[in-house]
């Protein structure tokens, strides 16, 4: 049923490449933490950068428990499932880095995302996964779901924004520099943004 593979690649980053929805999975050190899911999309924000190494683009919202979690231990779960074609559910067990505007390496790992206007929706970190388990399984139990079309509402509701606006949206949110749990979040106010 399940199988274990070395790196991502062939059939199996063909998958995950396809898939118009992937979603995170992290949690802090603390055994009462709050467990952070959260579905991931937009057509274009996620790349696989090597057999190894995929990366994602980490857009303006309401917390920042994924970045928080990674600053403090860097574990991540990554999964994709097939909601159309053959069952199949992939997941990639690793350890995750958020990629700040400010960071040297930002600019490099942007070029990875051609097919995506990151003006338009307030882009925050690049995060970045180093597999350690990569695994898939059966899927069975996953429904059958027709993709329509990613929503405008993300990108309508962000390009607005300058990178000073964009701060003051993050300083009003509770759950932005810091975590559910008080964890340090998103550093603010932003960096300048070089794109």
């Amino acid at each position: 049923m399940g199988k274990t593979y070395e790196r991502i690649d062939g059939r199996l980053r063909t998958f995950i490449e396809a898939q118009p929805v992937f979603f995170t999975a992290t949690a802090p050190l603390a055994a009462d933490g709050t467990v952070n899911l959260s579905p991931k999309g937009l057509r274009g924000s996620f790349a696989v950068l090597d057999e190894l190494t995929v990366a994602y683009l980490d857009f303006a919202g309401s917390n920042a428990e994924t970045i928080a979690h990674l600053r403090e231990n860097g574990r991540i779960t990554l999964m994709w499932c097939a909601f159309q074609g053959p069952p199949n559910i992939v997941r990639v067990h690793g350890r995750g880095e958020p990629v700040f505007r400010d960071d040297p390496r930002f600019r490099e790992l942007l070029a990875h995302f051609p097919d995506i206007d990151p003006t338009q929706h307030g882009l925050r970190a690049i995060i970045v996964v180093t597999a350690e388990l990569v695994r898939d399984t059966c899927g069975y139990g996953v429904p059958f779901m027709a993709y329509e079309e990613d929503r405008d509402l993300h990108g309508k509701r962000f390009a607005r924004e300058d990178d000073a606006s964009l701060s003051a949206y993050f300083s009003k949110k509770e759950h932005i520099a810091s975590s559910l749990d008080g964890l340090p979040g998103l550093p603010l106010p932003l960096p300048p943004s070089t794109v």
